[in-house]
């Protein structure tokens, strides 16, 4: 697959926590100071919850997350039953069929707490996108979508985040855009948020429509980028500013 000539590879990226202070990486690593544990709390509590129709919990049919979910976030967004999902839509998908429950509302709480727990289970473990023919066609669309110009702007995301990272832009460093630490707490936002979340406020800082939640567009964005990002820990849940 062809990548932007300026990309970062290999040894040469680097997660934007390597471009924050010593005191918003101390509220990263430190869970008494990163306020993202709350949603993780949340989301344990979630977890162990009997819902929907089943009056089945999470728990009951994956038993002990911090067992069955080790590695989990690190390999999504994946194929399930020839759908590509991202981690918080086979959470939704898990909830609707198998617990038989309203399914979560995008950037609620419960479905931000939620993906952290699981996100959190891999915590350190390297990101294990791998290119394979069943994903090919999802990957260059994401690609594309990557490289493609958009908005009153007329930018791509390549020619900022692999083409310019590491500039700066309004006084601020340019991050290589790695995916590695969703659902993210950011600074900015006074919250948790999604990776769809900050994708769209990417498009919407250029002018141009954003894609839809869950839309093919955006999941297919999600596969690239964390297929980029290959090999890199997980941060979950990580903060930036």
């Amino acid at each position: 697959m062809a990548i932007g000539l300026a990309d970062p590879t290999g040894n040469d990226r680097q997660s934007s926590y390597a471009l924050m202070s010593s005191q918003t990486q101390a509220m990263q690593n430190d869970p008494v100071q990163n306020p993202a544990t709350f949603w993780v709390l949340d989301g344990q509590t979630l977890w162990q919850t009997a819902a929907g129709k089943s009056n089945k919990s999470c728990a009951q049919c994956h038993g002990d997350a911090e067992k069955t979910m080790k590695g989990v976030a690190a390999s999504y967004p994946k194929l399930v039953n020839n759908k590509l999902l991202n981690l918080e839509g086979r959470i939704n998908q898990c909830r609707t069929e198998h617990q038989q429950a309203q399914a979560f509302t995008h950037e609620s709480k419960d479905a931000l707490s939620i993906a952290a727990y699981v996100g959190t289970q891999s915590k350190g473990m390297p990101i294990t996108q791998v290119q394979s023919p069943a994903l090919d066609l999802h990957l260059e669309s994401g690609r594309k979508i990557f490289e493609q110009r958009m908005g009153q702007l007329n930018l791509s995301c390549a020619q900022c985040h692999a083409e310019r990272s590491g500039l700066k832009l309004a006084g601020n460093v340019i991050p290589q855009a790695h995916p590695t630490g969703y659902p993210i707490y950011r600074l900015e936002w006074q919250t948790v948020g999604s990776l769809e979340r900050r994708l769209r406020n990417c498009m919407t800082g250029v002018r141009a429509e954003p894609y839809a939640f869950d839309s093919k567009e955006i999941v297919d964005l999600e596969l690239y980028l964390m297929w980029r990002a290959r090999g890199m820990p997980i941060e979950t849940p990580a903060v930036r500013p």
